[in-house]
């Protein structure tokens, strides 16, 4: 980006996912989500050609030092910092799936969103065992609020998966799907739902697949979830900090740490080396040194440690939560890229899901710009 501060790309995508933005027009783009499994309470941004989620409806936001001007008909914009014109920004339009319904005449919008540019994503079942309990429930985690608003429906047919899927592909070019999941009872822990949506969606169209659950007690489901066609598999650790873990997500936490580590190893046997990611929400209270320490660990079993800044929701327990300066994403984000693509773990190389989407931080735009 050509401006007169001469910043970065990586360091404006850190510094606007650590501010947020004011807009000009709140409804420019396409429409943003508020509450939901994430990201929420953004708006997609297009800077440089790498679309990102830029925080807007945050209580940060609404102070940032960045203004987003008006689109036009096009959705090009300029952004400017405390009154000085940085450059040139877009915003990806609405997309053309969202007039749609399904066969049995729910919205497409509610069954699966746009993320990014060119990710469909979807959380199949809006429930969750750990979001019915304040002593169970991870303190950031908004994945009750769009239900509760009636944005979506609270489990997602394989059905109308396939019918969203196929038609956002063929409507607007996407190019591969997120399928997230609140943890249900039983030791599967979304592993069936998810394999079961994913057969369905792989009927009806080619799309790259990425599902997203807490580990499966039996290893047996990684094998399962790539039979039905997931082509890469999340498994988020979100906090690092056995301490931390214990207090930001009661419930999550007790699943432990080193039961993570021991699926990501199964995991990555099933799907290969960057094919398998984990979620690490920095600015929670874990240190610099203890993220890259596990990132250290996680790259050598050849799982992506996809860092991003924590952004905090409105109306979840962590709202009024610091999102993280952002010197200390570059203090993460800096030696992990490094690391990364000297590991040959890139976000370009996921076959599908959050890693190479990279809209929720600056991490691709790092390897970018080490591999030029």
């Amino acid at each position: 980006m050509e401006n007169s501060t001469r910043l970065s790309t990586e360091t404006l995508i850190n510094e606007l996912q650590s501010f947020g933005a004011r807009l000009v027009d709140p409804s420019a783009g396409h429409e943003s989500r508020r509450g939901g499994a994430g990201p929420s309470d953004h708006k997609a941004i297009t800077i440089d050609g790498m679309t990102v989620m830029v925080p807007v409806h945050t209580a940060p936001a609404f102070e940032s030092p960045y203004l987003v001007e008006k689109p036009d008909d096009a959705g090009n914009s300029r952004i400017s910092r405390d009154g000085k014109v940085l450059g040139e920004v877009s915003f990806p339009l609405r997309p053309r799936f969202y007039e749609r319904s399904t066969s049995d005449g729910i919205p497409f919008s509610q069954i699966a969103v746009l993320h990014g540019r060119d990710v469909l994503a979807t959380t199949v079942l809006q429930t969750c065992i750990r979001y019915q309990s304040r002593t169970k429930t991870c303190q950031f985690c908004a994945i009750g609020q769009s239900l509760a608003a009636g944005r979506t429906v609270a489990h997602k047919t394989p059905q109308q998966l396939a019918e969203v899927a196929k038609a956002a592909v063929e409507l607007d070019g996407v190019k591969h799907m997120v399928m997230t999941t609140g943890t249900p009872k039983g030791d599967d822990r979304g592993a069936a739902v998810l394999a079961e949506s994913a057969r369905a969606i792989k009927a009806a169209v080619d799309l790259p697949i990425q599902a997203q659950c807490e580990p499966p007690e039996d290893d047996i489901w990684f094998s399962r979830m790539k039979e039905a066609g997931v082509d890469a598999l999340g498994m988020h650790l979100e906090v690092v900090t056995p301490e931390i873990r214990a207090r930001i997500m009661p419930g999550k936490a007790q699943v432990p740490i080193e039961k993570y580590m021991r699926s990501f190893k199964a995991a990555v046997k099933v799907f290969g080396r960057g094919q398998v990611s984990t979620y690490i929400l920095a600015g929670l209270g874990d240190t610099r040194e203890a993220i890259l320490d596990i990132c250290t660990q996680l790259v050598e079993i050849g799982v992506y440690p996809f860092v991003v800044p924590f952004v905090p929701i409105s109306g979840t327990p962590l709202e009024s939560h610091p999102a993280p300066k952002p010197d200390f994403m570059h203090s993460i984000l800096g030696p992990l890229s490094k690391m990364l693509v000297e590991s040959g773990l890139k976000a370009v190389d996921i076959k599908a899901g959050c890693g190479k989407c990279g809209a929720c931080s600056a991490l691709s735009t790092y390897e970018r710009m080490l591999s030029k």
